[in-house]
């Protein structure tokens, strides 16, 4: 088999640490106008809100159309609406809402009401370690079980399953973590929270509001051109690059969360503030490769045989982190070039 057209059955291995940490001191060390971009912006919570609410007014129209017309609102407004949530509830996770955690981390129980399960605190658990541990495949929830990978496969049935049932698959990844305290009091609140909503929306508007919202759910983050933002981010479509932004249009839809290595460069940037990281830092991020279409890329990674959930880099490397650790990694390389 020529190497172009061979399947790949492992992850690929790295011995060099992740490339943020690196570029993000290189960055500041050329742009150190970029530090005033470092902030919060509490007007995000005024989107939570909004949106919420315009997924319960949905929710409460809906109740009693036709199927047809659910899932035709489900697939358009529903999945833009959640998948806009779920880029929201990261933002909460970072802490680039409010000055105190405990705001960000209830505005986020907020974000998580349209999306009928709860995960707003239990992302923050796993998702913080993804930054600090990128590729670690003990710490990182973002990377496949290896099981997920093998059972998936190369084929187009297997990958749009997967896509489909993506929210099932993503909840069982933090299983084989280490270290992350998964079941606290913030956890239990998140739970009592979302139940409490779900409960009410089944019996003030019925079982299909409910049903709209959950549908909502798996099109946002599965089957669906958003979906690809989770093979955008990084799976290996061009050699050994393994974080991938997003330039195209419905960034203005999402958020800005394509900006993905700027993201990663830049973790404690709001999302209103990326496209600015991009632009004062052109020659870092030009020269790198990323995706201008969603569509493009579901269709890419469906039908091409070269990737599947194999096609991610994994590495030993912790950065001299405690594995306990929580960071934000752009703040240790802001202070350490900040001048004395």
């Amino acid at each position: 088999m020529k190497p172009e057209t061979a399947k790949p059955t492992h992850f690929s291995y790295s011995s060099s640490p992740e490339p943020h940490k690196i570029r993000t001191k290189e960055i500041l060390k050329n742009h150190p106008e970029i530090r005033n971009y470092v902030g919060k912006n509490p007007f995000t919570f005024l989107w939570i809100v909004g949106i919420v609410a315009g997924q319960i007014g949905l929710a409460f129209w809906l109740q009693n159309q036709p199927w047809w017309l659910l899932l035709i609102v489900a697939y358009t407004a529903g999945a833009l609406a959640n998948h806009a949530l779920f880029v929201l509830i990261h933002e909460c996770t970072h802490n680039l809402v409010f000055n105190k955690r405990v705001g960000n981390a209830l505005a986020g129980i907020v974000a998580n009401l349209p999306l009928v399960v709860p995960s707003s605190v239990s992302f923050q658990r796993y998702h913080l370690k993804h930054h600090a541990f990128q590729g670690v495949y003990e710490l990182d929830a973002d990377l496949p079980n290896e099981w997920e990978a093998k059972l998936i496969g190369n084929s187009v049935l297997g990958k749009a399953l997967w896509l489909l049932l993506y929210p099932i698959f993503q909840g069982l990844r933090p299983l084989r973590l280490k270290e992350i305290n998964f079941f606290d009091g913030w956890i239990l609140f998140n739970w009592l929270v979302q139940f409490s909503f779900n409960i009410a929306v089944l019996v003030f508007f019925g079982a299909q509001a409910l049903v709209y919202l959950l549908i909502s759910l798996f099109f946002s983050i599965g089957l669906h051109p958003l979906g690809a933002r989770w093979i955008q981010r990084h799976y290996l479509v061009a050699g050994e690059q393994e974080t991938y932004s997003y330039y195209g249009a419905l960034n203005a839809l999402a958020f800005n969360v394509g900006y993905h290595n700027e993201h990663h460069d830049f973790p404690s940037v709001p999302w209103n503030n990326l496209p600015k990281v991009k632009a004062g830092a052109r020659e870092y991020y030009d020269s790198l490769v990323s995706h201008k279409s969603w569509t493009k890329l579901l269709f890419q990674f469906l039908f091409d045989p070269k990737l599947s959930l194999f096609s991610r880099i994994v590495r030993d490397e912790r950065g001299q982190l405690a594995l306990n650790a929580e960071v934000q990694p752009d703040l240790d390389a802001i202070k350490e070039t900040q001048p004395a």
